[in-house]
């Protein structure tokens, strides 16, 4: 069986570009940033950094080619993975389910996780069209902030997202987006609980692992 996640408004995270495109692909459309504000380490600098880097990518001309497909997407997934904290949205996707893990099952969630979201999202990262978005306030609170936007589409439609980030090491990372009022880790621990509940966590892993296998013989089939 197929790892199925999906409802009317996961779909619209999807269409919004739920995790990446909308923090990912912004044109810098950003407001005044004064005083301590102006540091690199707030949240809203660190998010820029990410943005910054993945325009670089998208916007070189020779990364473009069919032939450098591979290497593109290979930059994209590490400029990704130094801003989203995977683990910890792997953790609150599981919930409760997370704490009756072994270390060995851990440690193999993680990446499969990881592959999941890389591989839905990457190619809406590609398909980048000048979408904009502002930056509306910052909130933090002690180890926990939250960096509200809305993005602003071609047809001028504003789509409110919200980022909620975890300072860990000096460095604020994403563990979780929200769109119009919808999270993305709350999707999947809905999805992932119900499938648990209903068959088991081993029956999760394998659907997970099928669709691993399918996306990779995708690639390899282009």
């Amino acid at each position: 069986m197929r790892l199925k996640i999906q409802n009317s408004k996961f779909k619209k995270l999807v269409t919004c570009y739920s995790l990446l495109v909308t923090i990912l692909l912004a044109t810098g459309y950003w407001l005044p940033i004064t005083g301590s504000e102006a540091y690199a380490d707030t949240p809203t600098q660190q998010v820029k950094q990410t943005v910054d880097k993945v325009l670089d990518i998208l916007r070189n001309k020779e990364l473009k080619k069919p032939e450098k497909t591979k290497e593109r997407r290979a930059l994209l997934r590490k400029t990704i993975s130094e801003r989203f904290d995977f683990e910890e949205m792997a953790k609150r996707s599981l919930a409760l389910h997370w704490r009756k893990r072994t270390p060995e099952e851990r440690k193999e969630f993680v990446p499969l996780y990881t592959d999941l979201l890389e591989r839905s999202y990457i190619k809406k990262i590609e398909s980048y069209t000048d979408e904009k978005i502002l930056y509306i306030d910052e909130k933090i609170n002690g180890e926990y902030s939250e960096v509200n936007t809305k993005i602003v589409t071609k047809r001028n439609v504003e789509i409110p997202i919200e980022y909620r980030l975890l300072r860990k090491n000096g460095k604020w990372e994403v563990y979780d987006v929200i769109i119009e009022g919808v999270s993305l880790v709350n999707n999947y621990r809905t999805q992932f609980n119900k499938i648990i509940r209903t068959n088991s966590y081993e029956e999760l892993v394998k659907r997970m692992k099928n669709k691993q296998e399918e996306e990779l013989f995708e690639e390899k089939a282009r």
